[in-house]
């Protein structure tokens, strides 16, 4: 069985099982549910902006296309990784490193449960000069080698990004409570899928191209972190997420296809603003 996760993978996992224990402790408990911020009765409605740092399982990634004299072809326990950019942050260009934005809704008596639209713009660049088996056809060849894989065969990389858009449901825990309520800390759980809407950059051949945004496949993800309310109507959260991302059509070069799929984990710190509605 092929190895999917390396150790900073597994060290995600075990903190979101952590989180989740935590979480059933604290269900029943009634004492930690915390007194909504808002009129009783009303629901919560929150904007939420971050940035995120990833890490990639491998993946077996499968090329076709007729272009090139043809190839059909697979390349066995690619890795890859992310692209931060957060040297953006504080300058002019913030679309430009890993970000996410949030918007949801907390309703009923307690505001504990909740829906979410969740958008990460997540880099997945292919290492570059790795060694790959590769297995099948190549201009009428058929292969099965070890073989280098660099820039003069082939880059792809998903770096105006992966982008999971995600429908989530929330279950949120009140941990500690100010008395005045102007701060409190919870913990907060998600689960929920969605599409993948890459714009992916291949070069296969010594031919690129910089192709355009579409619907490539589906995305099921869990997430779980603390919220840190300040003031009534600010917070920041911070949280760590696991997701299945599957590529089924991702567009390439010419007619090209490929299809691959992954294991994704995500470190998430972000900021927003909060209302009763």
């Amino acid at each position: 069985m092929r190895h999917l996760f390396d150790n900073n993978m597994q060290k995600i996992i075990a903190f979101c099982v952590a989180l989740l224990i935590t979480a059933n402790c604290f269900a029943g408990e009634k004492d930690c549910h915390c007194t909504p911020l808002f009129k009783h009765g009303k629901g919560t409605f929150y904007l939420t902006w971050g940035y995120n740092l990833d890490w990639y399982s491998k993946s077996d990634l499968h090329l076709k296309g007729n272009d090139f004299g043809g190839y059909d072809f697979t390349l066995y326990d690619a890795k890859a990784h992310d692209k931060p950019g957060l040297k953006y942050v504080f300058g002019s260009a913030i679309s430009i490193p890993q970000y996410v934005y949030r918007a949801g809704y907390f309703f009923g008596d307690k505001h504990d449960l909740g829906i979410e639209i969740a958008f990460d713009h997540t880099k997945y660049i292919m290492t570059n000069n790795q060694n790959l088996h590769l297995k099948g056809n190549i201009n009428g060849t058929y292969y099965d080698q070890d073989t280098l894989v660099g820039k003069d065969f082939l880059m792809f990389e998903h770096t105006n990004g992966a982008n999971f858009l995600m429908a989530n449901l929330m279950k949120r825990y009140c941990l500690l409570s100010s008395a005045s309520k102007n701060h409190r800390l919870q913990l907060i759980l998600k689960a929920g899928g969605g599409l993948v809407i890459p714009r992916t950059d291949v070069t296969i051949f010594g031919n690129r191209l910089d192709n355009k945004f579409h619907i490539a496949g589906y995305v099921f993800g869990v997430d779980a972190g603390f919220r840190y309310d300040l003031m009534k109507y600010f917070f920041v959260e911070t949280s760590l997420k696991g997701a299945f991302a599957n590529f089924t059509n991702v567009l390439t070069v010419g007619d090209g296809r490929a299809h691959h799929h992954f294991f994704a984990g995500e470190y998430i710190f972000a900021a927003g603003f909060q209302i009763g509605l």
